[in-house]
């Protein structure tokens, strides 16, 4: 059988890439930060534009999501990578990120139209620990999981979660100061189970629905006795275990509320047979209740054929014409052989959206 040689040499790159990009156990790729940053600083980023599908930039629609625009990220710091949560601004103008060696990230969002443009006015800090000073060592830096209580991405409170000395804390912060935490989350019971690199990835605030004010909860695989993926309600007015469908054997890396109180949940996939796959699935509030366990609808399903990387953060904001607007980013695990890529999908909602720039 014929193949078009193009095709198959980028593809097979592009396997090749994501197998390499995961064996990030070997020294000679990751070049994670030994010591830590003491202090904030200004960071240049330079964005180089990507396309979701290499063979088809034209192609929009992936799933039931409308691609916005892409980026490769760089910047000459050697604490620059590693992003395991995100959250982006209601106005969708400005993000805050978490490294997993202990650093947060802050920049403005450029547009061009309704297509993402490049970030700008970055900046770059230590997450302090409870003795005011910036977290030192693999147990306390890994933070996974961020989102926010009150404020914007500038100033206001988040909820950070850590794996390998698991917890979740509730951390103050400002334009340059990130902490000391005042508070946290008491973790269920059942997360003594969690494997040490495998903790709470996933921790989302309902705004609104039957369930506000109750926080869910998600390990990266930590399984119940039916090997579903488990999570929890903290709080709010129904409390209890939760239970996402275990399908196809992804882990769970991120998940951010939607406006009606329902949840998007960010999901990855590796073996060294078939690469690296990611999936984003959206939970109804209705769904979302004690003892339940949840399916959820496939928004999007992707492999390596097309441009994705070991894809951890997952935000959620409205755009002005209404759509709901996904942002995703992902852990270069400070590996040469790996990417931070940022993008953009929309999820139409029902009604058309246009791909083309317009007035974001």
């Amino acid at each position: 059988m014929a193949f078009s040689s193009a095709r198959v040499s980028r593809n097979a790159a592009a396997a090749i890439l994501a197998i390499a990009s995961f064996l990030i156990v070997a020294p000679a790729f990751a070049d994670k930060p030994t010591s830590v940053l003491p202090r904030a600083e200004r960071l240049t980023i330079t964005a180089i534009p990507i396309d979701f599908d290499r063979d088809d930039p034209g192609r929009k629609q992936f799933g039931k999501l409308v691609w916005r625009g892409g980026f490769n990220l760089f910047a000459k710091s050697p604490f620059f990578g590693g992003y395991s949560g995100l959250v982006v601004a209601p106005s969708g103008k400005s993000l805050l990120a978490i490294s997993d060696a202990g650093t947060w990230l802050r920049a403005n969002i450029d547009y061009d139209g309704r297509k993402l443009k490049g970030l700008s006015e970055a900046s770059i800090g230590p997450i302090l620990g409870r003795d005011g000073k910036p977290l030192a060592g693999d147990t306390d830096q890994d933070s996974e999981g961020l989102t926010l209580v009150d404020g914007d991405t500038s100033k206001g409170t988040a909820y950070v979660a850590f794996e390998r000395n698991h917890r979740v804390l509730r951390y103050p912060f400002t334009p340059d100061r990130f902490g000391p935490p005042d508070g946290g989350l008491a973790l269920p019971a059942e997360t003594k189970r969690m494997s040490a690199n495998r903790g709470i990835e996933a921790i989302v605030p309902i705004r609104a629905g039957r369930l506000k004010g109750a926080t869910v909860l998600f390990s990266e695989r930590l399984l119940d006795k039916n090997g579903n993926l488990r999570g929890w309600l903290i709080g709010g007015p129904a409390p209890g275990a939760i239970s996402l469908k275990n399908i196809g054997g992804f882990d769970i890396t991120d998940a951010a509320a939607l406006p009606d109180g329902g949840i998007v949940v960010l999901e990855r996939r590796f073996r060294y047979s078939e690469g690296v796959k990611m999936r984003i699935r959206r939970i109804a509030a209705k769904d979302l209740k004690p003892g339940a366990l949840v399916s959820g609808e496939v928004l999007l399903e992707a492999n390596d054929s097309l441009n994705i990387d070991n894809m951890e953060g997952i935000a959620v904001h409205r755009g002005a014409s209404g759509e709901t607007i996904l942002t995703l980013i992902s852990d270069d695990n400070f590996s040469a052989l790996q990417r931070t890529l940022l993008m953009q999908f929309a999820l139409p909602d029902g009604k058309p959206v246009l791909a083309e720039p317009g007035s974001h």
